[in-house]
């Protein structure tokens, strides 16, 4: 069910600091003209922290009426709160979504089985659930024994894997059957070679035909124009993180004329100095 490059968008905000739901329709349809597969409105890199929940439910909300049936829908409706999970994701589901992104509890970092009763009775509320593994994040690793037992779930259909380990993919699979997407830009490749089946990315924001491409080249066995694309844009996946998600990629889409440069505390603009590498980077790969 998800297959393909899937854009983890970003929340414009107007300067007062309210989001900014014309820039962000405009955005969804720059994704779908260029051919991703699905997008992922309200995960980390949309802010979601820091959005309350009526801005939570209308994000999803122009999310789906944007897209339409023209491209996939996946909610970011993760908590460390079981119940608040479950909460989002029926008002998702009512919404229209067409599946829900489900961070692993962070801070609380609950045990193994803890872990799987989270997951499993979110998933229980029948929306398709991508698990999503980060580590670096939330201080606790989704362990490949809770992915398989998650796996016999008929909803719990894929894990988006950002650990920075290409061989969870290997070991996923050798484990049980469950679709796999890269949660790196930087790994799309070497994870599609071992088995995944697409990405949920952050360079997508801005180069979503670039990413798309690869990915399908990929897919279809073609990794020599895939590698020929991910040598090409690696800089900007790997600057892309030159400082926390989504600080890079906002001021990007902001240079772009996407979005406005502006954030919520306790997110900030980027330091002098890594904006100009970053600007340098964007010329690099003829995006300025």
């Amino acid at each position: 069910m998800f297959k393909g490059t899937f854009t983890a968008l970003i929340t414009p905000f107007n300067a007062s600091g309210s989001v900014d739901y014309g820039r962000f329709k405009a955005i969804i349809e720059h994704q779908i003209a260029h051919g991703v597969d699905g997008i992922i409105p309200v995960g980390t890199t949309g802010e979601s922290p820091t959005l309350n929940v009526e801005e939570h439910l209308k994000v999803i909300e122009t999310a789906v009426a944007v897209a339409s049936t023209k491209i996939k829908v996946v909610a970011g409706t993760g908590a460390n709160a079981t119940d608040e999970a479950i909460e989002l994701t029926r008002e998702a589901k009512a919404l229209g979504a067409d599946g829900t992104l489900q961070v692993s509890p962070y801070y609380n970092k609950p045990n193994l089985e803890g872990m799987y009763r989270h997951f499993s009775i979110i998933a229980d509320v029948g929306l398709p659930v991508m698990l999503y593994n980060v580590p670096g994040r939330t201080g606790r690793e989704i362990a490949i024994e809770t992915i398989a037992r998650l796996a016999a779930h008929p909803s719990v259909v894929a894990v988006k894997e950002a650990g920075g380990d290409a061989n969870r993919v290997s070991l996923i699979r050798d484990a049980c059957s469950i679709a796999v997407l890269s949660g790196d830009d930087s790994l799309t490749l070497p994870m599609l070679s071992v088995g995944a089946v697409g990405v949920v990315s952050v360079a997508s924001n801005l180069i979503p035909r670039e990413v798309s491409n690869m990915t399908r080249f990929a897919l279809n066995g073609d990794f020599i124009e895939a590698l020929d694309i991910h040598e090409r844009y690696f800089p900007l996946f790997r600057d892309l993180f030159i400082d926390s998600n989504p600080i890079p990629v906002k001021y990007a889409m902001a240079r772009l004329g996407h979005c406005e440069e502006v954030y919520r505390l306790p997110m900030c603009e980027m330091s002098a100095k890594n904006k100009a590498i970053l600007d340098a980077t964007l010329k690099a790969v003829g995006l300025l």
